[in-house]
């Protein structure tokens, strides 16, 4: 099965919703970064909020940006997603073990701890961005970002999150849905729609039982004229590249360039978010100092 999101509302615009399958993508994250269960889950949790948010953005080129940091020994967790479906991310500390939690489940609020914040910059293509924040409440990320979605953005919602990880690390099922009441929507939709959800069973087992992001939406919002507005296919994509690395070269101090030419005579850079390799050899490095050199230049004869 595909991963994609799909936007609906119910009804009669009273409430809408979104829902995400993202084993795949969370499968293609779990592989490029070598993710331990609990670093899988708190990644897979925080793209399947982004991507959901991300995709009711309306430019093209528009992007949102979440990033949890937490006081725990996860490290800050880091997505970027467009509506366009790509997203990428990555954590901190890959590799972390943690025992599990009192229900028997990866304890991803001890991996990013109950101290911290969560933030959220949307480029909307203006001049600044777009940046809300809010403090961390569990560290499950799920109960973060509906604590963030009301507080920040001032839209109460109904926040699912979940990744089912294999003996063998892999991604057995990952997912979410936000559910948001509109101003003005009567109690009784409100109250049933509460009802449904907390007899709902988790979000992840819901997928590893083959429902569909449909599927989930229509159990709990049946009845009410759910519409479909619209479904997108999400992948995990990184738009790093080697021109992109280079200018990173480019930009850091003469004398720091002049000191990896000298000892290291060569540079390896490594994206932090797909972890591929760029190698940078001698040839390339002094090409960079004469071409930052002429830069240095160009910048003094102009303040002059």
């Amino acid at each position: 099965m595909k991963d994609y999101v799909v936007r609906v509302t119910a009804g009669d615009g009273a409430v809408r919703a979104f829902a995400a399958r993202i084993t795949n993508l969370s499968n293609e994250a779990q592989r490029l970064h070598g993710l331990h269960p609990v670093a899988a889950a708190a990644l897979g949790r925080t793209m399947a909020a982004a991507i959901m948010l991300a995709v009711d953005m309306k430019g093209e080129k528009d992007s949102l940006s979440m990033i949890v940091k937490g006081d725990g020994p996860l490290g800050s967790i880091v997505v970027v997603a467009n509506p366009n479906g790509d997203i990428k991310g990555y954590v901190g500390n890959p590799a972390l073990d943690l025992p599990l939690n009192e229900f028997n489940k990866l304890d991803v609020g001890a991996a990013v701890g109950r101290n911290g914040k969560i933030t959220v910059i949307k480029d909307l293509g203006l001049k600044e961005p777009y940046i809300g924040q809010a403090n961390l409440m569990s560290g499950e990320i799920g109960e973060d970002v509906a604590y963030y979605l009301t507080v920040s953005e001032q839209q109460p919602s109904v926040v699912a999150l979940g990744v089912l990880v294999n003996p063998d690390y892999s991604v057995k099922a990952a997912g979410g849905y936000i559910i948001q009441a509109m101003p003005g929507a009567p109690e009784d939709i409100i109250d049933e729609i509460e009802r449904r959800v907390s007899n709902s069973a988790p979000i992840s087992k819901l997928f590893e039982q083959g429902k569909t992001p449909e599927d989930v939406l229509y159990d709990i919002l049946g009845g009410f004229d759910v519409k479909i507005n619209a479904q997108t296919d999400v992948r995990f994509k990184c738009d790093c590249s080697r021109e992109r690395l280079r200018r990173v070269l480019l930009g850091i101090q003469e004398d720091e360039l002049i000191d990896i030419i000298k000892k290291d005579k060569k540079a390896e850079l490594v994206c932090h978010y797909c972890n591929k390799k760029y190698l940078f050899n001698l040839d390339e490095l002094n090409q960079l100092l004469k071409e930052k050199r002429k830069l240095n230049e160009e910048y003094s004869k102009n303040i002059e």
